[in-house]
């Protein structure tokens, strides 16, 4: 398909509670290093490359980022590509989207998930990265079915004294999402999903949807590749779809997710130029009736990648 001309605006949009987003996004976690997965031994990625892609990103009407605190490598972090890119001042429509509770140590290795007298000091973090006085939308990032109660109310109370706008939360349950609800009004559920990742959460998807509720998948190019990356191997019949609309496999997973429903956004993360104006050229994709049953087949098919 032509990319040259398509912006995310083609995507459609979508409130995130009184903020207006284009339905593709751009996720930043792949900025700070070469390859995908967070590791302390990554290596950094290319400064400048990756302060032009995030540039580009804005220019091709992306006004949805997500990021973390701990997107880091050695010598890169995503929070401070981000600023040096598009800060000073930030563009009027960008929303930027931060998680908190996973933490990493200064070496970069996995630490604890942080507890709720922990989060203030990490959404300040993100505050102090970012350059900005408060944050758009905060998700809080969860491990295993816990309650998430008390940790949701800490960002709660930080969202009362006027450091977060909005709240969302990140890899829960329905019932962990039902329970968060019952502290602070929810926008967004970030959980892993695209064709042939997480069917079970088909429901999920749609009952966000009913709540007004966005619902954001990450891995949605990867799949079960999760931090590794999408698979070079790929499905004939998904290879079928993508040759009709002229288009590549990642687009055509792309704009499957964003067919899923009105509610549901792509963060799709990349340190390519060209990657990038293939990711934002996807939403444009308007899959037939057809197309989805395929797709949808091979979302159910056992074992699908």
């Amino acid at each position: 398909m032509t990319t040259e001309t398509i912006t995310a605006a083609a995507s459609g949009t979508w409130k995130l509670g009184d903020l207006d987003v284009n339905r593709i996004g751009f996720g930043a976690m792949r900025l700070p290093q070469s390859g995908a997965a967070l590791r302390a031994d990554a290596v950094p990625s290319d400064r400048a490359r990756a302060i032009a892609v995030l540039r580009r990103a804005v220019e091709l009407g992306v006004n949805h980022i997500d990021t973390a605190a701990f997107y880091f490598s050695p010598l890169r972090s995503a929070n401070e590509l981000i600023n040096s890119a598009l800060g000073g001042p930030y563009p009027d429509d960008l929303v930027i989207a931060t998680k908190v509770g996973p933490a990493r140590d200064l070496s970069g290795e996995w630490a604890e998930h942080a507890g709720p007298g922990d989060l203030r000091g990490q959404v300040e973090e993100n505050l102090r990265q970012l350059g900005r006085d408060h944050l758009d939308l905060v998700n809080l990032r969860v491990l295993g079915t816990s309650s998430v109660a008390e940790r949701f109310g800490a960002l709660a109370e930080l969202r009362e004294a006027g450091l977060i706008r909005h709240l969302g939360v990140s890899n829960v349950t329905p019932e962990q999402l039902a329970e968060a609800r019952t502290v602070a009004p929810v926008v967004c559920v970030q959980n892993p999903y695209g064709i042939g990742m997480r069917p079970d959460q088909d429901a999920f998807v749609r009952h966000c949807g009913e709540q007004g509720i966005a619902f954001v998948p990450f891995y949605s190019i990867a799949a079960t590749g999760r931090e590794g990356g999408a698979s070079g191997t790929q499905d004939p019949a998904l290879l079928a779809v993508a040759r009709a609309h002229g288009a590549t496999p990642a687009q055509i997973r792309l704009a499957w997710t964003l067919h899923r429903g009105p509610h549901v956004l792509a963060i799709p993360g990349t340190g390519n130029p060209d990657h990038l104006t293939a990711n934002v050229a996807a939403g444009a994709l308007r899959l037939t009736q057809e197309d989805l049953t395929t797709l949808n087949s091979l979302h159910h098919r056992p074992g699908h990648p």
